[in-house]
């Protein structure tokens, strides 16, 4: 358990966290590192469905409803898949976390901060990653990233200020968690952006 490690990637939709995440899965693999990759809303069978429901441009729900759907299938994923296999010293990446309900359902929705983490005290009970990486980017940029790529999601095709509030929060849950938050420039070059990422896990790596 001492060497597990728990990272998650933040960022807009088309900030480049599949490319990323490629990269992540090789370098830990270049270091002989078991690691284990998910994602929310999903990760477990009861997380597939949920993210099914959440994504789904016909879904109807409230904003409480969508806010205690995506931490139910964050209970699930914690208990089956992240706790046992950070204590069986893997590491766990996850494609997203809980900054990401901070940023959707409260920058975004509009859900108040305080209930948000009423619900991540229960549900995480102290959990948090070691280090979160946020890949920033203009909305424009990511935008056109997504472009043509596939049918927009019921959160994509959200209106462009309710990105830009996401993309708000997510900045300012970096600002209040220095300790915890890598940000990058994802509309730089790819190089760099990975240098600073190996970078990072090397600290990582050397901190176990």
């Amino acid at each position: 358990m001492s060497n597990a490690r728990f990272i998650t990637l933040e960022g807009l939709d088309g900030a480049g966290k599949s490319t990323h995440l490629t990269f992540i899965r090789q370098w830990l693999q270049q270091q002989g590192i078991d690691a284990v990759f998910t994602r929310e809303p999903g990760g477990t069978p009861l997380g597939e469905k949920l993210r099914d429901i959440l994504l789904d441009i016909d879904t109807d729900a409230t904003l409480d409803t969508e806010t205690l759907l995506m931490f139910a299938s964050r209970q699930e994923l914690i208990s089956t898949v992240i706790r046992p296999q950070l204590a069986a010293g893997k590491w766990v990446v996850s494609d997203r976390f809980t900054d990401a309900t901070f940023a959707y359902q409260g920058g975004g929705r509009g859900v108040p901060a305080e209930r948000i983490a009423v619900l991540e005290h229960w549900v995480q009970q102290g959990l948090q990653p070691h280090l979160t990486i946020l890949l920033d980017v203009p909305l424009e940029v990511a935008r056109a990233r997504l472009e043509g790529s596939r049918l927009p999601d019921r959160f994509e095709q959200e209106r462009e200020d309710f990105h830009q509030r996401v993309r708000q929060m997510y900045l300012a849950r970096a600002q209040a968690n220095p300790q915890r938050f890598l940000v990058l420039d994802a509309s730089s070059e790819l190089a760099a952006i990975q240098q600073r990422i190996a970078a990072a896990l090397a600290a990582l790596q050397d901190a176990g």
